[in-house]
């Protein structure tokens, strides 16, 4: 199951101080990271969020970063300024070993292409640049397999869908959830206390789909139905469901409807 979130802009504004919003963002990536989701939509939902919104795109793709990769990728800047907080996602592209002796042919590895004396090579988190023949531009990321092992380390370009294992998630920004959800080639879940119980039988229909699945979550001021309107109705393939039935608290927090969402479609994933 391919499966993607989309999180609004203002995710962050039940937080005041920075820190506190760079916790929160670790936490969606956590949970994102757990469950394999595949792209990270973080969409406009209206106010005065591009901030907040900068700020998680920014932390999202830090932490999806490999740590060998963050000193090239990111430099010193204030958004960043409570990385120390961050949990490590600990995915298959992170836990990598720094020993070249270590390497086998076909293992793969996220790294970044370098130039040296007018030649490209590829800096993986190892002892030892390796020579690049690829096409990625200088300063890119770029994922490699080993064609050979140590000693002689040489290296092809691959797809990350090529990957058997989760690779880690991919960080997008939309204008708008609307454009997002007309432009969706797939299945659409609306999160909403609106919507129907979720039920066993609804959510292995999506399990069981070829097409991938979008989870769409509102803001803490408003729902998706509040933030869409009357558009909602031009929505094709969507169905609005509720995750958490009779819930006793007034709102579920975003990091809680996200965990608890994923939660539930991963168990019957797997049933």
């Amino acid at each position: 199951m391919k499966l993607s979130v989309a999180i609004p802009e203002s995710a962050l504004s039940d937080e005041s101080l920075k820190i506190d919003k760079t916790r929160k963002i670790s936490v969606l990536a956590r949970a994102c990271s757990i469950f394999k989701i595949d792209t990270i939509y973080v969409y406009q939902d209206g106010g005065n969020y591009k901030q907040d919104g900068n700020l998680m795109v920014m932390i999202l793709k830090y932490l999806e970063t490999p740590q060998f990769l963050r000193r090239r990728l990111f430099p010193k800047m204030n958004d960043l300024k409570f990385a120390g907080v961050l949990q490590p996602l600990k995915i298959s592209s992170h836990v990598t070993p720094a020993n070249s002796k270590k390497i086998n042919r076909g293992d793969i590895r996220e790294g970044i292409i370098i130039s040296v004396k007018g030649k490209k090579f590829v800096d993986v988190g190892i002892n030892q640049l390796i020579q690049f023949y690829g096409q990625t531009s200088i300063g890119k990321r770029v994922t490699i397999q080993f064609k050979e092992g140590y000693p002689k380390l040489s290296v092809k370009e691959i797809n990350k869908s090529e990957v058997s294992t989760y690779w880690g998630y991919t960080v997008k920004e939309r204008a708008s959830l609307f454009s997002l959800l007309t432009e969706w080639k797939g299945d659409i879940i609306i999160t909403s206390r609106k919507g129907k119980t979720a039920t066993k039988e609804q959510i292995s229909k999506y399990v069981k789909s070829d097409q991938p699945t979008l989870v769409a979550f509102g803001s803490p001021e408003k729902g998706i139905h509040e933030i869409l309107g009357g558009k909602l109705k031009n929505i094709q393939n969507a169905k609005s469901l509720n995750f958490f039935p009779n819930q006793a608290t007034e709102t579920v927090r975003l990091d809680e409807a996200l965990l608890g969402t994923l939660s539930i479609i991963n168990i019957q994933s797997i049933s």
